[in-house]
């Protein structure tokens, strides 16, 4: 399958996933809607300042919810003034969601802790409701949560942990309700039931609006991505044979999308060659790395000082070697490309000599990561495995006559 073939392989799955996410969102709008309407009945009827207060949060959760189903809306449309796309409306719905976060812990420590007071009138059906209502909050909260974490929808996270906390305060609310029912009321610190349940709801409230708040700015202010995406990036372009060296890489998320841009040093001057390897890059990027929007790959031919030559060797004596893939070890020499003077000389053991087949394409490879320039070699590698290898690398091979490495180097002077 060609790249184009495979990019447009991926855009109907792309399209699918957001129509998906925009479906669980107007999911949640609807869950919300039922739930502030049958929370506000049965405070109604109980007089309970506690399950107003859940009545109150549903109400505000059904606002955030219609937001979140519009946003999620407006952030697959592109436009001439928006190239990029207007992803970030996810996040920045994500901060939206965690000040009605902060709206629902005011108004229900407002209504619970300066509401008027009295006993609630509480009955088996307030109590079976709110049971039912704790357990829909609870699975489609999994849900959110478990389609987020596969899609990376921040918009869907931010939902699905703000379902938790729902869960946890329905629950302190439905304790507390339960208790009144079961004629059990006492005070702590002049604080009924109904109080300190509200009190652990705001706990939970403020703890789940702060985390939301904190990564929706992250991402709006244009953090970088995480570290390990960033370093699997690096090591996807350090593993393509014709890339010197990667003079920068930076990353950014926008919603659930990423966007990666990085600027590398290529061993050679064929521009055709050259975007052939971008291409390359681009697609294993996209291949390993889900819901990357865009890569833009700077590239520039080596313009080093220097250059890292590798001879094969016998000994420690400088005798050079007549067989590439056998040679006991090598010598990596780094050059002054003007002054030819030796910067730097190392003697490695070759790791593969004992192979019994392939050891010379697996030497060729292991040069290749040790990002030499030429290798000065006895035996003729053309049309052999190891010549392809530093072929297809931007290796330079040339055969020399000289018996030692002090013999080559004045040789190749």
């Amino acid at each position: 399958m060609t790249d184009d073939q495979s990019a447009a392989a991926a855009k109907p799955d792309q399209a699918e996933e957001t129509r998906q996410i925009q479906r669980v969102a107007l999911y949640g709008f609807l869950l919300n809607l039922g739930l502030a309407g049958m929370k506000g009945i049965l405070a109604k009827t109980s007089g309970s300042l506690a399950v107003a207060a859940g009545a109150i949060d549903s109400a505000t959760d059904s606002v955030a919810s219609a937001a979140i189903y519009g946003g999620l809306r407006l952030s697959a449309l592109k436009s001439s003034r928006f190239p990029l796309g207007l992803y970030k409306i996810e996040n920045l719905i994500s901060v939206f969601v965690a000040f009605f976060i902060f709206l629902a812990g005011y108004e229900v420590i407002r209504r619970v802790l300066f509401g008027a007071g009295g006993h609630p009138d509480i009955s088996l059906t307030t109590i079976g409701f709110l049971l039912l209502a704790a357990a829909a909050i609870q699975l489609f909260g999994r849900y959110c949560l478990k389609l987020g974490r596969r899609t990376e929808s921040p918009t869907l996270l931010a939902e699905g942990k703000h379902r938790q906390v729902d869960v946890l305060s329905s629950l302190i609310v439905l304790g507390a309700v339960v208790m009144n029912y079961l004629g059990l009321h006492f005070q702590l610190l002049n604080l009924g039931i109904d109080q300190m349940a509200a009190i652990l709801v705001l706990v939970f409230i403020a703890k789940s609006g702060w985390d939301l708040l904190t990564d929706g700015m992250r991402v709006l202010l244009d953090a970088s991505v995480d570290a390990e995406t960033l370093n699997q990036v690096r090591e996807i372009i350090e593993g393509e044979p014709l890339v010197k060296e990667i003079v920068s890489l930076e990353g950014r998320n926008a919603g659930r999308f990423r966007f990666i841009q990085t600027h590398i040093v290529l061993r050679t001057y064929d521009l055709h060659k050259a975007h052939r390897i971008s291409d390359r890059i681009e697609t294993r990027i996209r291949e390993k790395i889900p819901h990357m929007e865009r890569v833009i790959i700077h590239y520039e031919p080596d313009t080093s000082k220097y250059r890292r030559i590798a001879l094969p060797l016998i000994g420690s004596e400088g005798k050079l070697s007549g067989h590439f893939g056998e040679a006991p070890s090598f010598a990596i020499i780094e050059q002054h490309l003007v002054e030819k003077n030796i910067s730097k000389q190392e003697i490695l053991e070759n790791p593969f000599q004992n192979l019994e087949r392939g050891k010379g394409i697996r030497v060729a490879e292991w040069l290749v990561q040790k990002k030499v320039d030429l290798v000065l070699v006895q035996e003729d590698l053309k049309h052999k495995g190891p010549g392809y290898v530093f072929s297809n690398a931007g290796v330079e091979v040339r055969t020399v006559s000289a018996k030692s490495l002090t013999e080559a180097l004045e040789e190749e002077i």
